[in-house]
């Protein structure tokens, strides 16, 4: 007498039932681990960029005023993938990764889930982005503002998927954040260069920092620890 052997519809639904219930679990947690290993990279890669324009700044490899005092720099001139605006040549050295010198045509670096822009002031103190692919076309800031200001933020190309925090950083070495109700998404919604500034100056005056403060996007940065 033959018997056939198999998995009765019962059986199936249950395993469907209990796949379902290991993946409601663990989908979840693989995208919190994602957005915070993002925001970590996203952290770190701005602490690289204070000390890239530390040491840009100390090298005077920058000086396009030529009063031997060092400027800040855009990604792709720290990165050696355009030239210097002072000198036409690349820095080499460079004192960035190959990687921050991929600028797109938004003047965005994309890394790991989150976008880079770097802003150096014009001589009324107020923010210019990098050009489109990278460098800062001589002329367009200020150099005796550039030789103590700048400011770099990060945000997530997709809120809520690659990251939720925003970050900035600025000469100071302050590293702030804002929370995901800030909104800022993507190429529509980036923060322009003095977002985190207090309300009504530019990249000359001082942040925003904490509750207590308010910021020209009106939103709350703090402190990273």
């Amino acid at each position: 007498m033959k018997h056939n052997k198999g998995f009765t519809l019962i059986e199936l639904m249950i395993v469907v039932a209990i796949i379902a219930i290991i993946a409601s679990i663990a989908i979840p947690n693989l995208l919190s681990a994602r957005l915070n290993a993002n925001e970590a990279a996203a952290i770190s890669t701005l602490r690289n960029v204070v000390s890239a324009q530390a040491q840009i700044q100390s090298q005077a490899a920058i000086d396009e005023d030529g009063d031997g005092i060092g400027e800040h720099g855009s990604f792709a001139e720290m990165a050696g993938s355009v030239a210097l605006r002072s000198t036409g040549a690349n820095l080499s050295p460079p004192v960035l990764s190959g990687a921050l010198g991929i600028v797109d045509g938004n003047g965005y670096v994309n890394k790991a889930g989150y976008y880079f822009a770097m802003y150096l002031p014009d001589n009324a103190g107020d923010p210019q982005p990098e050009d489109a692919n990278g460098g800062i076309t001589a002329g367009n800031v200020d150099p005796d503002l550039c030789e103590n200001t700048w400011a770099c933020f990060a945000w997530p190309v997709n809120l809520g998927n690659t990251g939720n925090r925003t970050f900035m950083v600025n000469q100071s070495g302050d590293l702030l954040q804002t929370g995901p109700a800030a909104g800022y998404d993507g190429t529509n919604q980036a923060p322009a260069g003095d977002e985190s500034y207090t309300q009504g100056e530019n990249m000359t005056g001082t942040l925003a920092i904490g509750a207590n403060a308010t910021s020209n996007d009106g939103n709350v940065w703090t402190n990273v620890n």
